[in-house]
């Protein structure tokens, strides 16, 4: 097709996060739009928040959506399971995730 669009149907397998399940953010967030009372490019979340996952929905039929709650920001975003990493399930990410981005020398 190449529309540049994903074709895997996440929600076929199990949710890689369940609620109360402290995460790691892996990306800058920034507001689409989406978020009520927040301007259009502010940031919602910075890469290294850390946070807990509330609740799991899905959007599509297609995709997972955590509810995290960034409790020293306040708010609650909801995120893609490729824009968080687990603290507390390394099963949850893989070893990469686990040790956090390459650094450069």
């Amino acid at each position: 097709m190449g529309l540049g669009r994903e074709q895997e149907v996440e929600i076929h397998r199990p949710p890689r996060f369940t609620p109360g399940e402290r995460v790691r953010a892996r990306l800058h967030v920034k507001n689409d739009g989406t978020y009520a009372g927040k301007k259009i490019g502010e940031n919602l979340v910075r890469k290294g928040d850390e946070g807990y996952v509330r609740d799991i929905g899905t959007f599509l039929q297609q995709f997972y959506i955590y509810a995290v709650e960034w409790v020293e920001r306040g708010t609650i975003v909801g995120m893609r399971a490729r824009e968080l990493t687990s603290l507390d399930n390394a099963a949850a990410c893989g070893p990469a995730e686990i040790a956090g981005p390459p650094t450069k020398e």
